[in-house]
């Protein structure tokens, strides 16, 4: 199986000042490492498409996604795959790539959208999937506006249906998370877990295809380290893209 994970990165640029002097560095860092740990061991092939590579690489055409079996969708807006940069530099028209990735699933792909600054509306509501093709796909119904819940004290997670595919052999007590973001569920959507009212891991099918949103990061900081430990992560994991991936 073959996952491509689109986001997850990100560049830090810092201005130091010591008494009458400055000087700046940028830092470029990831956060797939936990994931591709989890789930590589069994079989599965974790393909990290990081976010600035997204504008100009991501798939454009349903051929083109069908190298894969599931699509990740991490901390990367709407916007960094609706302008390739053809179109914001060029001018010049482009495939809209989410109406692509929705047509896609409907013929039998799999897709996750996991929580994070820039996933679903996001910080500032600035990833901007609301009212998109993707969100139609989704099971879940995203809102206008910072749909962050920051929870640094832990939000405990409630499972809904332990007996399903994708939770089956999960032992609890599940750890803690430290935020998630803020959706409502689709009246056909499936719920698996919860943190408080809110869903935390939903379900749906689209046509062909099927889609899971998981309202939380896929590791630190709001899915905390002890949770990247848990050998309940993996299992979570593996589980979840081989359902997506309809096996």
């Amino acid at each position: 199986m073959r996952v491509l994970a689109a986001g997850e990165s990100w560049v830090s640029e810092s201005t130091h000042y010591k008494g009458f002097d400055s000087f700046q560095s940028v830092v470029y860092e990831t956060g797939i490492a936990p994931l591709k740990a989890a789930v590589e061991p069994s079989g599965i092939e974790v393909v990290h498409m990081p976010a600035h590579e997204v504008p100009e690489r991501f798939p454009a055409s349903v051929e083109a996604l069908d190298a894969f079996d599931v699509v990740v969708l991490s901390d990367i807006g709407a916007n960094s795959i609706l302008l390739h940069p053809d179109t914001w530099l060029r001018g010049r028209r482009t495939p809209n790539r989410l109406k692509v990735l929705a047509e896609w699933v409907r013929a039998g792909g799999g897709l996750l959208m996991a929580g994070g600054y820039m996933s679903f509306q996001g910080f500032e509501g600035k990833a901007m999937y609301r009212r998109t093709p993707v969100e139609e796909v989704l099971p879940v119904t995203i809102d206008p506006w910072d749909d962050r819940v920051e929870t640094p004290e832990g939000a405990e997670v409630t499972v809904v249906d332990a007996a399903h595919p994708v939770l089956l052999g999960i032992q609890g007590p599940w750890p803690g998370l430290l935020g998630y973001n803020r959706v409502t569920l689709k009246d056909d959507a499936i719920l698996l877990a919860s943190v408080g009212e809110d869903p935390l891991l939903a379900l749906r099918e689209e046509g062909a295809g099927r889609t899971a949103a998981w309202t939380s990061d896929i590791g630190p900081h709001w899915c905390p380290d002890e949770f990247v430990a848990w050998p309940g992560y993996a299992r979570l994991f593996t589980q979840l893209f081989r359902w997506l991936a309809g096996e």
